[in-house]
């Protein structure tokens, strides 16, 4: 897989930017056949930043109604990374 295929996004909200200032962790929506060492150097080389750890969460799609019709949003995986003290990325 590409790198831009394994990471698809960057999760910015509220939780996420506290984490990325207190924390030095940053949330990425990834492949979901990705798995952490994949994740982490994707992230590596993409941002050009060292990877301290990778924490991954699988999340099911929220259910949706339009009308009459019940139906499911996709199922989609996130990545938590924290990053080494002395790098960070400018996501905003």
């Amino acid at each position: 897989m590409d790198d831009h295929e394994i990471v698809v996004k960057p999760i910015i909200t509220e939780q996420s930017t506290h984490f990325a200032n207190v924390k030095n962790a940053y949330a990425f929506e990834v492949n979901p056949k990705a798995n952490k060492i994949q994740i982490k150097g994707a992230i590596e080389r993409l941002y050009n930043v060292k990877v301290k750890d990778v924490r991954t969460a699988n999340r099911k799609g929220k259910k949706r109604r339009r009308g009459r019709f019940f139906g499911q949003k996709s199922n989609w995986k996130k990545a938590i990374v924290v990053l080494d003290e002395q790098y960070h990325i400018d996501l905003f």
